[in-house]
């Protein structure tokens, strides 16, 4: 694509500065408007100027706290009402490294409160809309930590462990409606992530360590490609097929009126 070729308006939230950012690069080369939300402001508009310079393309900036109700409903109201937007990507949010014994838990609701409460509102806003104009995509940005809860902490693994089954949920649902859903989930990335979540980027083994060009280029090739799950460090996709083809192989296993043998609890008469 070009941008020439007018694909409608993108919002990114998290758009500042990391994969964000670079999200908000290549949909303006690939011919998308843009409304950019971050906290930010002047990083924001920084990022604004020099996309519409080089691309040409007409940009809005939104400097919003996403873990402030008051500044998330600002962000669904556009999303409620401009009937441009044809994408939303879920990039903002905060990670942790540290144990649940090293945590703050007030930390942890405000990770949860963005990770997971301000992602769901903005996708309720925008589903509507694309519903009604069937066409739209959503693009959730996840971790792999969804599948490896034990590698970072607990609560970080388990709101990115939410975007992927609210994702699988949102595929599910709204499969005949025209609306592409994608759910990103990066490896070790080149970003400030690292040192806001309390491991410098410098302590991490740099061979595993990928840029965030890359992590969103490899990202965009998988949504052109079809892909649902796009991991892009994983190198052989029949990993991913073979563990999806295990949760999937329980669906109808999973009720029973009966406890499984294994609990000796044995089949209660009913008078």
């Amino acid at each position: 694509m070009t941008a020439h070729q007018n694909q409608g308006t993108a919002l990114v939230t998290g758009a500042s500065s990391g994969i964000g950012a670079v999200y908000a690069d290549r949909l303006a080369r690939r011919g998308y408007d843009l409304i950019l939300v971050a906290r930010n402001r002047d990083r924001l508009g920084a990022l604004a100027q020099r996309l519409t310079r080089e691309t040409g393309r007409t940009i809005e900036v939104i400097a919003a706290d996403l873990n402030n109700s008051a500044d998330t409903g600002r962000v669904e109201e556009t999303l409620r009402t401009d009937a441009s937007i044809t994408m939303l990507v879920n990039n903002a949010g905060v990670g942790g490294t540290a144990p649940l014994l090293n945590s703050n838990v007030g930390k942890m609701e405000e990770m949860i409160t963005l990770n997971v409460t301000a992602l769901t509102r903005l996708t309720y806003a925008v589903v509507p809309g694309f519903v009604a104009r069937g066409r739209g995509t959503i693009v959730n940005i996840s971790s792999v930590v969804a599948m490896a809860p034990e590698i970072l902490n607990g609560v970080y693994g388990g709101t990115k462990a939410f975007v992927l089954a609210f994702s699988q949920s949102l595929r599910h649902e709204l499969a005949d409606k025209g609306i592409r859903v994608q759910v990103v989930a990066p490896g070790m990335t080149a970003t400030e992530f690292w040192g806001i979540a309390g491991t410098p980027l410098e302590h991490l083994p740099q061979n595993l360590v990928m840029s965030g060009e890359d992590l969103v280029d490899a990202a965009l090739s998988g949504l052109d490609q079809g892909e649902f799950v796009t991991i892009p460090p994983l190198q052989n996709i029949a990993d991913w097929d073979a563990y999806e083809s295990a949760r999937q192989n329980m669906n109808g296993k999973l009720s029973s009126t009966n406890p499984a043998e294994r609990y000796n609890v044995g089949t209660r008469k009913v008078a």
